[in-house]
């Protein structure tokens, strides 16, 4: 026999772990990564070629600055979604034995926890560094088509907003893929094997996804849309989430 965390829940509707809220906070965190990136370039003349050393040695130096700052960020980020779900997990497991709440509550999560977080300190100090390569690859194309050159330069002094696009995209994605594997993490440790896929069940869910909400998947076997790779919840843009089988 087999239990859902739905039938557990029973009317709750929607993702149980909430993570809108700690989305915009990261988001806006991130954010300022953007705007610093935008102040070093800014100074610059967009095309000259000579100035782009300067501009990467710049970019890169301010990555490697950002590494304390993006481990604290990060590092708040993973603890309120870790927060919001544990407090799920006690509520979905009022009715269950007490060894199994207990199990759920203290499962291994360290490991997990740990290797999120070098993924995203990594992933906020790849802001500026991209930042850097782009305006050298932008650089390049406006001296090989000199017809494009305004274009160029206009989209080199997009740097900020590009960079604040990237930073909301990181936020967005992470912040769900990091609740999607707190829940593998304690399900998997009490023994689930899988989870039925569920959407965010508004007019945003693209088509792919749609089509795969109510099917069980295996923890094992994340399946494969719109050539990405990942669990619900898990790939860009994703506001999918998992909701466990859990063996009764």
């Amino acid at each position: 026999m087999i239990l859902t965390l739905d039938r557990k829940r029973k009317a709750a509707k929607g993702n149980p772990v909430k993570t809108r809220a700690i989305e915009q906070r990261y988001g806006l965190q991130l954010k300022r990564v953007a705007q610093q990136v935008g102040a070093i370039i800014q100074p610059f003349t967009p095309g000259d070629l000579s100035q782009v050393p300067t501009i990467q040695h710049l970019l890169n130096a301010y990555s490697d600055v950002l590494h304390s700052w993006a481990t604290q960020t990060a590092s708040n980020m993973l603890m309120e979604v870790a927060l919001r779900d544990e407090q799920t997990w006690k509520v979905i497991s009022r009715d269950m034995g007490r060894s199994l709440r207990e199990e759920i509550l203290t499962a291994p999560t360290g490991q997990v926890m740990r290797e999120l977080l070098a993924e995203q300190v990594h992933l906020i100090q790849s802001i500026p560094r991209e930042a850097g390569e782009r305006v050298h690859l932008l650089t390049l194309e406006g001296i090989e088509n000199a017809a494009r050159a305004k274009q160029i330069a206009t989209e080199i002094m997009r740097s900020e907003e590009v960079s604040a696009s990237r930073a909301m995209l990181i936020a967005r994605t992470e912040v769900t893929r990091t609740a999607t594997n707190l829940t593998q993490a304690r399900a998997t440790h009490i023994g689930s094997e899988g989870y039925i896929w569920r959407t965010a069940g508004d007019g945003d869910v693209r088509p792919s996804h749609r089509e795969m909400n109510g099917k069980y998947v295996s923890w094992s076997a994340p399946p494969t849309l719109d050539k990405l790779t990942g669990h619900a919840g898990c790939v860009p843009n994703c506001r999918c989430y998992c909701e466990p089988v859990l063996p009764d």
